[in-house]
């Protein structure tokens, strides 16, 4: 601080030196004697530092206030002016943030209203086949379910950026999460023939039901869509880490360190063009939210696992 304010004093500074040079060198012209000289240099130096300290004060206190964000009071009107600058910006700035927030909880409620809305039909359609036990019934019943899928993701992804949230962190039974997501995916099991192998993990979780349950269904989908032959495991493989695990298609070794990102599809996405690379980016910024950590293991052509590790060191309880 001490030396950019000598650097923005540096003109005045060399001002007086000159006028204290000019001062000197004519008491030197006029041959005086050297007492008359020294003097008044001496209360004239004296002068220059008292004011020179001051301003520096009143440079630092200014400072100050800027760094908290707290405008001093004008000494000038080129101050004035940039005060005046300063506070239509924020203005500006603050009018910029309300019709954002406006526009966002707009979209927010709008696409919120189309979900409940979409639902409807999604049901009535589930309730005409619910009692049809056939290949078309359950390849219809399959798509049903993305739909679905696709309708919360698009309600979890507003949601994650929302100024508020509806997060209840408690102890719940993580067996009570997981069976009616093994249940939604039923009917893909029966007509792609997959085996499910669930391990009741009798296992006592720090969590949000809801947005966990968002996460397993999420992991399940990926596995049924890229798994033909084989089947499926979900258990705990150590204690508070959940496994799911697959016989799919894999992950190649250089798709693997990016399939959290939002958007990245990898080279199983854009073979299959329904792949939006949006679902494991909702449910690695859940598990960041909800203070869980999730990450796959996987091999191409043998199958990939992914585990969602719940040992929460800190968290609040609701």
């Amino acid at each position: 601080m001490f030396w950019d304010y000598l650097k923005s004093r540096l003109k005045v500074l060399v001002l007086l030196v000159v006028v204290e040079g000019i001062f000197v060198s004519s008491y030197f012209l006029f041959d005086l004697p050297a007492v008359t000289v020294l003097y008044p240099l001496v209360l004239s130096s004296v002068a220059i530092l008292i004011a020179g300290v001051i301003d520096f004060l009143i440079v630092f206190n200014k400072h100050g206030r800027l760094k908290r964000n707290d405008l001093p009071q004008t000494s000038g009107p080129l101050e004035k002016d940039y005060q005046e600058i300063i506070n239509k910006l924020k203005e500006e700035q603050e009018y910029s943030r309300q019709k954002t927030t406006s526009d966002f909880n707009n979209m927010v409620e709008y696409y919120t209203v189309w979900a409940h809305q979409i639902k409807t039909p999604i049901a009535s359609m589930r309730l005409q086949i619910q009692s049809v036990d056939s290949d078309l019934a359950r390849r219809l019943d399959g798509d049903l379910n993305r739909i679905e899928a696709y309708v919360e993701m698009v309600l979890t992804f507003l949601r994650l950026d929302s100024d508020s949230t509806d997060y209840v962190i408690r102890k719940i039974d993580l067996d009570a999460v997981i069976k009616p997501a093994i249940r939604k995916f039923a009917r893909d099991f029966i007509s792609k023939k997959l085996t499910m192998d669930f391990k009741p993990t009798e296992y006592k979780v720090l969590s949000d039901d809801k947005w966990l349950s968002f996460v397993i269904e999420q992991v399940l989908s990926n596995a049924v869509k890229y798994t033909k032959n084989g089947g499926i495991k979900v258990y705990m493989d150590e204690p508070g880490i959940l496994c799911i695990e697959d016989t799919g298609i894999g992950i190649s070794a250089e798709d693997l360190p990016r399939i959290f990102e939002n958007g990245y599809t990898g080279f199983n996405g854009r073979e299959d063009k329904r792949a939006s690379g949006i679902g494991l980016y909702l449910c690695k910024r859940i598990c960041d939210n909800l203070g869980h950590k999730i990450y796959a293991e996987s091999e191409p052509g043998v199958g990939t696992k992914i585990r969602i590790d719940m040992n929460i060191k800190e968290i609040g309880i609701e």
